[in-house]
């Protein structure tokens, strides 16, 4: 039997599924590597604005399946959600056994004060021009897909992978301006309003850090996401750490054995049915 790390919490964001930019495989193998008591899903699990009928692999499903399989065996699961799975704050407050969906969350930890949520609600183009910010969503959608085609190359050459937007958004001042902009507002409201942490998605910039100003301090953490960096954010024994894929993995875990027979259709109907809570 593989062995299992059991984490306190554990927040994934930005996985986009059912998108080709969507590294599902990646992030079976490091679901099935662990036993989270919590785990929080900040933003764009699903992506809505680029679903497609025509599009959603069966890793994508096993995704979902873990992730109810999850609440069924007592993982208390929060979804918050973000602007490409925005259709779910229609239910937000919302609880089905183990899972609730939520717009953001306080959670007290170890005596400290968490303040999570995706960090959509600081970008400008979504709130007052969601048409641009949707287009915006396709042309990177198109470039992480040719990126896919590049890393399949470098891969069958024996080279190096390597991040074509993120290379991109390093290099164009405007997007590093965006990112520092964005962690500079959630860090100023975390420290304003007493946060000890606060913990966003939205950006594809996994980050943990201490942030300081003349009017006290706050830890900055950033989950990342399942597209470019596949990290996660770890928080046990008193402290956080940011997983990296990359680095971290252990052996490999893979999707379960009975999962890799089954059809489409019989893993939507094991997802669509809840075992009952012992």
């Amino acid at each position: 039997m593989k062995f299992k790390r059991k984490v306190e919490i554990v927040v994934i964001s930005d996985v986009h599924l059912g998108t080709y930019g969507c590294h599902a495989k990646q992030l079976l193998t490091y679901l099935n590597s662990i036993e989270p008591k919590h785990l929080i899903l900040n933003g764009d699990i699903i992506d809505v604005w680029q679903f497609s009928k025509r599009y959603f692999p069966k890793s994508h499903m096993q995704v979902i399946k873990k992730i109810v399989s999850f609440a069924a065996k007592g993982t208390k699961v929060t979804y918050i959600t973000g602007n490409h799975d925005e259709m779910l704050r229609k239910f937000t407050d919302t609880e089905i056994g183990n899972i609730a969906v939520v717009n953001k969350l306080v959670l007290e930890l170890d005596d400290k004060k968490a303040w999570i949520f995706h960090g959509d609600v600081f970008d400008a183009s979504i709130q007052n021009a969601k048409w641009l910010a949707k287009l915006g969503g396709y042309g990177y959608d198109l470039l992480i897909l040719i990126n896919r085609f590049t890393n399949w190359m470098l891969v069958n050459l024996g080279k190096e992978r390597y991040s074509l937007s993120k290379r991109i958004k390093n290099s164009v001042k405007s997007a590093v301006k965006y990112i520092s902009n964005f962690e500079k507002t959630a860090t100023d409201l975390a420290i304003e309003n007493g946060y000890d942490y606060v913990i966003c998605g939205h950006i594809h910039q996994p980050k943990n850090e201490i942030v300081e100003s003349k009017k006290g301090k706050t830890h900055y953490l950033n989950s990342g996401d399942w597209v470019e960096n596949f990290t996660a954010l770890e928080y046990q024994f008193k402290r956080w750490k940011l997983y990296k894929y990359s680095e971290d993995k252990l052996s490999a875990f893979y999707a379960d054995e009975d999962l890799k027979e089954m059809t489409e259709a019989e893993l939507i109907a094991a997802i669509t049915v809840m075992k009952p809570m012992k």
